[in-house]
Formats: structure tokens, sequence, C-alpha cells
């Protein structure tokens, strides 16, 4: 047999675009050639999709130099299940069909890349996908649906109120039972884009303001007192879902929460794998991180995050569908320090993805 062909889809229109370029770069970096022919597509900020040399131009985010999908030849994926893969447009000689893609990688974050959108668009061209199909993806994009759906199941999250009017932005009365400080965000962003640690309600309207900028729907959440702690999932040959060693994440220097520039530019968090835990409590993460798999009807990966309270109760903070895939992501160390190395992850991964398909 020859090397399975992979379309590693990156960059895209959400606030997250760099992210997901450093991501797929390590992921591309990662693909035994061996094994794998690779068709780095970046998607532009705007949108359009190009047939790249897995480069990148610059942009910038929070002052920071981060990287960007630049120029390439233009591409599409039609939505129809006959033309086998990507399609290119080259100016005066008419479109021109790719060689046929076995599978595509969407190292993309956030909207229109783990939101169900673009995973509907493999549906319909009938490409088989590494990740969550639409349900899982749209449902865990958006916190509220995913506390909604994990409560239901008996798994145990934090308090939150939603406000869906940005005319008429929440006041204190409404939101007091939540205390302070309380955490301000976008219902479907990630990556810690558009959130503000409010600890004055004077500030609310600010945070609001904020969070409306990424979403039309904010999410209001009472602080947790704990110790921020993740886990891997990944799906095993059997389809069931296998959870890795969880990790602690303790911040350094100025940071007093996991923020974008703590998660992604700063050299700003330790962590340990395994958490310094009981076993029963490291346990018990690695069953509802699996828990929360199955509830959301994820396939291929996800990373879920949990607080860990003072008295041992493990509540679940949320869950990412397609985790950062950068050289200092948690998903790939937690993975790694569990026995099973990056390359082998993405091995999984893909197999999974075309294992569904059959």
């Amino acid at each position: 047999m020859g090397r399975i062909r992979v379309a590693v889809i990156y960059g895209g229109r959400s606030s997250e675009h760099g992210i997901s370029v450093v991501s797929a770069g390590a992921v591309i970096n990662a693909l035994d050639p061996d094994k794998y022919e690779v068709v780095p597509v970046g998607i532009t900020p705007a949108g359009a999709w190009v047939l790249t040399e897995g480069d990148s131009s610059a942009m910038q985010i929070n002052g920071r130099t981060v990287p960007t999908v630049g120029e390439g030849t233009a591409v599409v994926l039609p939505a129809d299940p006959t033309a086998k893969g990507l399609v290119t447009v080259e100016p005066g000689s008419g479109v021109q069909a790719l060689e046929k893609v076995d599978v595509v990688f969407p190292v993309l974050h956030g909207r229109w890349g783990e939101d169900g959108t673009i995973q509907g668009l493999f549906e319909m061209a009938g490409i088989p996908y590494v990740g969550p199909g639409v349900l899982a993806s749209a449902a865990a994009m958006d916190k509220v649906v995913t506390k909604k759906l994990l409560a239901a199941e008996g798994l145990a999250v934090g308090s939150y109120s939603v406000i869906r009017n940005r005319a008429e932005p929440a006041s204190q009365i409404t939101l007091g039972h939540l205390g302070l400080p309380v955490f301000v965000k976008p219902a479907r962003a990630g990556s810690s884009v558009g959130i503000t640690k409010v600890t004055d309600w004077s500030d609310l309207g600010d945070a609001l303001g904020l969070a409306f900028e990424h979403d039309t729907k904010a999410l209001v959440e009472a602080a947790v007192v704990g110790r921020e702690v993740e886990c891997g999932v990944l799906e095993s040959a059997d389809g069931t879902p296998e959870a890795s060693l969880p990790a602690e994440i303790r911040l350094t220097g100025e940071h007093d929460w996991y923020d974008f520039e703590a998660k992604y530019l700063d050299d700003a968090s330790e962590f340990d794998i395994p958490p310094k835990l009981p076993d029963h409590v490291i346990a018990e993460i690695r069953e509802a991180a699996c828990r929360v798999f199955v509830a959301l009807e994820c396939a291929g990966l996800a990373r879920v995050d949990f607080f860990v309270t003072p008295d041992e109760q493990v509540i679940v903070n949320e869950i990412n569908t397609m985790p950062g895939f950068t050289p200092i992501s948690m998903f790939p160390r937690m993975w790694d320090a569990t026995g099973v190395p990056y390359s082998e992850v993405i091995d999984r991964l893909i197999a999974a993805a075309l294992r569904r398909a059959r």
C-alpha cells in the first residue's frame, strides 16, 4: 500500500488563528514521511483556502507576533463526495482536481473549525477526518450547552449564568448569587480569548462588552477555589475512550489565572504529570474525562479541564475537541507521560478517522 495522503488544514477565521498555525506546524513535522504524504492547506484570517508549503507569515495578537497563513494557490473543498478531495483554481487554466485526499486532519481551534461547521463540510464531501463529528463539536464549543449536557449526566459543573442580550447587560442584582470574583467569557470561544476576571461589579459592563466582541452569548461563571487539572482522552482501537495521566497547571510570574498569554506567549506556567493528588482522585479525574467524552458523543480526541477543590471534589470546567498541539501544549505532554509519544498520538488519530469512515 502507498502512503496515506493527509490534508492538514490550519489557520482559520477565528481569534485562535495563530495558535492553529503553530499547532499545525508541529503536526506536520511529526507526520512520518514514510507513512504519510502531507498536503498543507491554510485558511487565511479572511477565510480563503490556500495550498501552502507549510510556512506562514506573521500577525499581531495582544501586541505579540504570532504566525498567520499567507499567500498560496487557491483551493476549495467541494461538498461533493464524487470529487474525492480538494480542487485548485489556477488563474487562466480553469479548475484542476488534485489527487484524492485519504483523510483530513483539521488542526483548527475556535469558530468555523472546532464548532461543527467544517466537520459538516467534511461529511458532505465524504472525506474522513480527525476528531469529533458535527454534534459533539458544536455541543462542546458552546460552554452553556456543554454544562447542561454534563449536568444531565450527573457530572459536577460550576455555578453560572447566561447573558444573551448585549443591549441589556446583567447587573449585580441578577448575578449576585455567584459571588465575586466571576469570570466573564464568550460562550463559544477558546484559548482564553475574550475572558475577563471580574473582582468588582463596576467592571462587569466592560467585561461583557469584551465577551460580546467574540460571541452573541456571554457566560458568567462563579470562580471555583481549587487546583486546575487537565486530562487528555484518545479513542482506542475498539472505539472506547482512554484517559491519559492528568496534569496540574501551576502559574508562575505575574499571571493570576491561565489567560491567553500564560498559555501561549509567556513561559508562565509549570506543571505536574501526574498531579500531587491522592490516587483515588486521579482515578476519578480519568474516569470523569471518559464520561465527558461519551456524554458529548465525542470521537478521536479531547482534552477535559477540571477544578479539584480542597475537599477533593472534581468539577468539570470545559472540554476542547481539538486541543492545542503546540510544542508546549498539555495534550501531547500528558500522553507522552502516559507512554504514548507525539507521533503515536497522531497515528492513532488518523487510524481512528479511517476506521470510522469504514
